[in-house]
């Protein structure tokens, strides 16, 4: 016969063989942990937020300063007449022409509206500058074809502001923007053309004339944001205007006359710094 255990005895036996499982499994899971601890990657350090790419896309304001350089044909023709007689005309005709130039300040303001797509950047731009050149000659020290009266012809041509309409489109580069440009321009202009000479009785006249112009222009420019609503820019811009005609008399104190006509081309190269408002 077996003998039977006490009910105190088999409890005590169970406690201790529970124990013993729980701290096995506690054990376990430890372990467990801690490999799973040392498998886990390590953290990288945090990295400073990418800026962003400028953006030029909006519409802004500006002002503009700068030099140009105007440039123009003249030329001029006498009609057969009264007053000058032979070869008298065409020797006049060809003293009264030639290309001269002239220097002038812009200064102005521009505005304007861009789109940007990826790094193609397009726009409209129009812009007003005052603008005053003149180019002009006078020659003084001829003589009409009997190699003794001596006469006098010049030309001038006064230019007042410089505005243009134009697209643009480039490439941006973040805050750096490169383009092309090119539209229409207008300006005014007075002309004017005079002779005089030492005949007998002497002959005087005059041609002249005063008129809006509409020709047309391109360039090209680089612009920089220095700031989240400012840029600076420089521009050349190359100007191209139909010419301009006038038409006079040579007169003298006998009743003789001649028709006296004159031309004069216009083409303008300018450089300008600019700054800009963009909103």
């Amino acid at each position: 016969m077996s003998t039977p255990i006490a009910p105190t005895r088999l409890l005590a036996d169970q406690a201790t063989a529970a124990a013993g499982l729980l701290t096995a499994t506690i054990a376990l899971a430890f372990a467990s942990t801690v490999a799973s601890a040392a498998d886990m990657p390590t953290p990288s350090p945090m990295r400073a937020p990418e800026p962003s790419v400028y953006q030029w896309t909006g519409c802004y304001v500006g002002a503009n300063l700068g030099g140009g350089a105007s440039g123009t044909n003249f030329s001029s023709s006498v009609d057969p007449g009264t007053h000058l007689l032979g070869a008298d005309p065409g020797v006049v005709a060809g003293a009264g022409g030639g290309g001269y130039n002239a220097n002038g300040l812009l200064a102005g303001g521009q505005a304007g509206c861009n789109l940007q797509f990826n790094t193609l950047v397009v726009g409209i731009e129009g812009d007003f500058d005052s603008f005053r050149s003149n180019p002009n000659f006078s020659n003084n020290t001829n003589t009409l074809s009997d190699g003794v009266t001596p006469f006098t012809i010049s030309q001038s041509l006064t230019t007042n502001y410089l505005a243009t309409v134009r697209p643009r489109l480039g490439i941006a580069a973040d805050r750096n923007f490169a383009y092309l440009t090119g539209g229409i321009a207008f300006t005014s202009v007075s002309y004017a053309e005079s002779y005089t000479d030492g005949a007998a009785p002497p002959g005087a006249g005059t041609a002249s004339t005063s008129k809006s112009l509409i020709g047309w222009t391109a360039g090209a420019g680089w612009e920089y944001a220095f700031a989240d609503h400012w840029t600076v820019r420089a521009e050349y811009l190359f100007t191209s205007f139909p010419s301009v005609n006038a038409v006079g008399l040579i007169t003298d104190a006998g009743g003789g006359s001649n028709t006296l006509r004159g031309s004069s081309d216009l083409v303008i190269q300018a450089v300008r710094a600019a700054v800009n408002f963009k909103f």
